[in-house]
């Protein structure tokens, strides 16, 4: 398949999946600072939300960017991943493991490519994410309930400076 038409439907997928986010987003109780703030559980998670979509778009346009045809097995990853982003939050861990396997099986599927042999996408750095994330979870269900919340920020962060490093990304395209 070519990854022009693939990368127009999956932005136009994460394009609706953001705006469905940002129109679940409830009025203040009140047109207060503190009407606001009541809502900063609300916010923050659509924040963590909004940056992982944002991520994986960017990630997948400098990935695309790069390649010209993709095979089915990472058609049906991609697919897959985007089924488990409609619920985010909740399965922002799935959502991650998806899209590295999904980006793995466009390297596979485009071995003498040298442009994607630059961006070296196999790099031990690329799993600190999960392991955030995966601790997260654990300090959320055992002794610290906000603990999602940090480590899906710190996760993200991570993403993004693990993938611009790892990319070398300097001129920042």
């Amino acid at each position: 398949m070519q990854t022009n038409r693939f990368e127009t439907f999956f932005d136009a997928i994460l394009a609706i999946i953001m705006t469905v986010l940002v129109l679940k987003l409830s009025q203040p109780s009140s047109p207060t600072l503190n009407g606001l703030l009541g809502m900063e559980n609300i916010f923050v998670s659509y924040a963590i939300c909004f940056l992982i979509l944002f991520n994986i778009w960017y990630a997948n346009h400098n990935l695309f960017h790069a390649v010209e045809t993709i095979d089915n097995s990472a058609v049906w990853l991609f697919g897959i991943m985007t089924f488990f982003i409609t619920l985010l939050p909740y399965f922002t861990i799935i959502t991650h493991i998806l899209n590295t396997l999904a980006t793995k099986e466009v390297y596979k599927s485009n071995p003498y490519n040298k442009e994607l042999e630059n961006l070296n996408n196999d790099s031990v750095y690329l799993n600190l994410p999960v392991i955030v994330l995966i601790t997260g979870f654990i300090l959320t269900y055992t002794i610290f309930v906000p603990g999602i919340y940090i480590c899906c920020l710190i996760s993200i962060v991570l993403w993004i400076i693990i993938g611009r490093y790892v990319r070398g990304d300097d001129d920042g395209n």
